[in-house]
């Protein structure tokens, strides 16, 4: 069950790969999450001393869930990974040019589970394809009911 999604990465950038990872949470980050008080839009990730940070995502707290804390909605949080991926991660982002982004926050066994993705960069050009062709589609598909 998807708790927050980035369509803004889909409109943005080529999705090579994905992977499913871990987070890394504060108690009312989770009660937020939750609620639904999740915003990834501008969110990325980065590789800082072999591991995977989120950077830029919003969690607005809950006005009851963290009367005696003071909480930071845009903290830096910690992504867990495998070594071994994060390794293979690694080479590709420096040694190809791809970009590392949020794409999907779910559930899954009662977890908060991430989905990022290994992205390379859309020109402009490539931005107005791809609309042009999701365009077509919705118009071939109302040919199609129509009949």
């Amino acid at each position: 069950m998807s708790i927050a999604q980035n369509k803004k990465a889909f409109h943005d950038y080529f999705i090579e790969e994905k992977y499913e990872v871990g987070i890394v949470l504060e108690g009312w980050e989770v009660k937020a999450i939750r609620a639904g008080r999740i915003q990834l839009k501008e969110a990325y990730v980065i590789i800082r001393n072999g591991e995977l940070y989120l950077i830029g995502s919003h969690v607005s707290p809950l006005p009851t869930a963290s009367t005696h804390i003071n909480p930071d909605p845009v903290r830096t949080r910690k992504l867990l990974l495998h070594a071994e991926e994060i390794g293979r991660l690694i080479g590709k982002v420096e040694r190809a040019g791809y970009t590392l982004v949020p794409l999907d926050m779910h559930y899954k066994a009662g977890r908060i589970k991430v989905e990022i993705g290994l992205a390379k960069g859309k020109k402009q050009y490539d931005k107005r394809e791809t609309e042009k062709r999701k365009e077509w589609e919705r118009s071939k598909q109302r040919l199609l009911r129509a009949r």
